[in-house]
């Protein structure tokens, strides 16, 4: 009976794990941006319970590309924290840009291919454990 619930117990420890995909992959936060760009859409976070979180998030557009900056950013620490763009205030359908850093300022290059009109949401997301730390909608 105790080999059955270990075993048990293990399987759901494995299953839950997700592998990064490409995107999470690049190095924290090293998207600059340029001094000509312009905030196209902002909003501050709001954390989810047991959790706490301030800044706020901004697209930012140069004309070639558009990056999401954290700013003033801190959220209660976590383990495999993920910044998604999101179509709803929930991790369903969503755009993982990638690992969250520890600075309080940190930027996100946008894939060219995401409609942020869709995706008016920013979530910061423990992808390990499937729990939600906070959301902003732009």
């Amino acid at each position: 009976m105790k080999n059955t619930i270990y075993l048990l117990f293990l399987i759901s420890v494995l299953s839950s794990c997700e592998s990064e995909g490409e995107l999470t992959r690049k190095p924290v936060g090293s998207v600059e941006i340029p001094e000509t760009a312009v905030v196209t859409s902002s909003g501050n976070f709001a954390p989810t319970s047991g959790h706490s979180v301030s800044g706020s998030a901004k697209i930012y557009s140069d004309g070639t590309h558009r990056n999401l900056a954290l700013e003033n950013f801190t959220v209660t620490n976590g383990p495999d924290l993920k910044v998604y763009l999101s179509k709803s205030s929930s991790p369903v359908n969503f755009v993982n840009l990638g690992s969250l850093g520890n600075g309080t300022n940190q930027a996100f290059r946008i894939p060219d291919n995401v409609d942020l009109s869709v995706y008016p949401y920013v979530l910061i997301h423990c992808q390990q454990f499937n729990h939600l730390f906070a959301f902003a909608k732009l």
